[in-house]
């Protein structure tokens, strides 16, 4: 399974505390030697000032060895500097908390705020903002989450989105949401983000690198809340594939990513309509990656190898079950898999025989029939069953008008904002030539 294992790939775009999940699944999924898994803890742990977490590596690491007493000593001086800290900030949350209502409905941006503040409250300083964000730092780095998103919410109000620490509070309150598992407010934070990033690049200087790499972190960091987030599959969807920045940036930096928009657009009968963009990405980016779910869909809906799709299905049920953001959606991919089978099948046979459908989806006949009997109840299939010959016999099932017009909306809607993204770059590189100020 370490073959197929894309933590080594996810780790490089992720914040170190959002690696400590990963890794504690591995171990659990005994992937990897436990000592190996151990080390990289550890490895990741010096640099934070997790000292209990630390502690307790080193004696499953080195159980002979006595913990030093420096680690003891980083410990009281981590807790000693907060609480020094909190004191300072507490005078500017009791500046926040007394501002009335209505003239916090007034406040339109930070700098409205601050001159409020420096207004009604003589003893009231710029630094106290640089107080609460080393704070919440602190805290965070101790891997105390929970208390970090109000700090930080706080100086989102008070900063300006140009400040030098703005997009530091934005990326810090998105990691403390998602560690606190609060997936309603970090798919808030995400959005903030993702507009942030999108709509005023020039506050990464207009380099194209920068923005680039910034929505490659996005990418990664997005995957707890897609994966746990109630309307997480579907919206996977949209930013992955027909958000055009987000699709180029996985084709160019992270072409695994792929595993996950493929299995959300299996997983989701609502968007069938996305496999022929996706398929054709797939292909295109075949050369660079591939794994058993992207080749299922190879196998399925470009070579027709019913034989290869089946083979590879069964290779899917293993790369799910030992990774960490698809483990909880087996069930649900299989089941979608073995339909998306079926379905292509039926597209090409008109009569099927019940023993040769059950090879082709890994499953006993009597299992077969059963689960097309609660196809044909549930009204997903237009089919009879012929219990004596041992036969599907399909009826007829075109496309609706409705649903053919659907499918070219998406269509052309995904064009047109490829093509107005390319004319918008190239006009761009014109205008930065002309001044000769072409950025990498």
């Amino acid at each position: 399974m370490a073959k197929y294992d894309l933590t080594p790939y996810l780790s490089q775009y992720l914040d170190r505390h959002l690696v400590f999940p990963l890794l504690e699944f591995l171990s659990a999924r005994e992937i990897y030697d436990e000592r190996e898994i151990l080390k990289a803890k550890l490895d990741m742990l010096t640099k934070t000032t997790m000292v209990d977490y630390i502690i307790d590596v080193r004696k499953r690491l080195y159980p002979d060895e006595m913990t030093s007493e420096d680690l003891y000593k980083k410990g009281d001086y981590v807790r000693a500097k907060q609480e020094s800290i909190q004191l300072e900030a507490n005078k500017l949350f009791t500046y926040l908390e007394s501002v009335p209502a209505e003239e916090l409905e007034k406040v339109k941006d930070s700098k409205t705020l601050l001159y409020f503040l420096m207004k009604n409250y003589k003893d009231f300083e710029l630094s106290m903002i640089d107080t609460i964000h080393e704070l919440a730092k602190l805290r965070y780095d101790c891997g105390n989450y929970i208390p970090v998103s109000p700090l930080l919410y706080f100086c989102s109000l008070l900063l300006a989105p140009t400040h030098k620490l703005y997009v530091s509070v934005l990326w810090g309150k998105f990691a403390a949401e998602i560690l606190g598992q609060n997936w309603e407010n970090a798919l808030e934070d995400m959005n903030i983000l993702r507009e942030y990033i999108d709509s005023v690049p020039n506050y990464f200087g207009g380099n194209s690198l920068q923005l680039l790499q910034q929505r490659t972190w996005l990418i990664h960091w997005s995957l707890y809340v897609f994966f746990n987030h109630i309307s997480g599959r579907e919206l996977i969807i949209e930013m992955f594939l027909y958000k055009p920045h987000y699709l180029n940036a996985i084709q160019t930096m992270c072409p695994h990513i792929l595993r996950y928009l493929a299995t959300a657009v299996i997983i989701n009968r609502g968007k069938r309509s996305a496999l022929k963009d996706l398929v054709k990405v797939i292909q295109q980016e075949s050369y660079t990656y591939r794994d058993p779910i992207t080749e299922f869909l190879e196998h399925l809906y470009v070579n027709f190898d019913f034989d290869g799709a089946r083979k590879k299905l069964h290779e899917c049920q293993t790369v799910i079950n030992n990774d960490f953001f698809l483990i909880s959606c087996l069930d649900e991919f299989v089941e979608n898999a073995r339909l998306m089978i079926f379905e292509t099948f039926c597209r090409i046979h008109q009569c099927i025989s019940i023993g040769m459908l059950a090879e082709k989806l890994n499953m006993n006949p009597d299992e077969a029939e059963c689960w097309i009997v609660n196809l044909i109840r549930n009204a997903r299939l237009d089919a009879k069953i012929d219990s004596k010959l041992g036969h599907v016999v399909m009826g007829a099932q075109p496309l609706s008008p409705y649903q053919q017009l659907i499918e070219k909306i998406d269509s052309l809607s995904v064009r047109s904002e490829t093509l107005s993204g390319l004319i918008d770059r190239r006009l761009k590189a014109k205008t930065d030539i002309r001044w000769g100020n072409q950025n990498f």
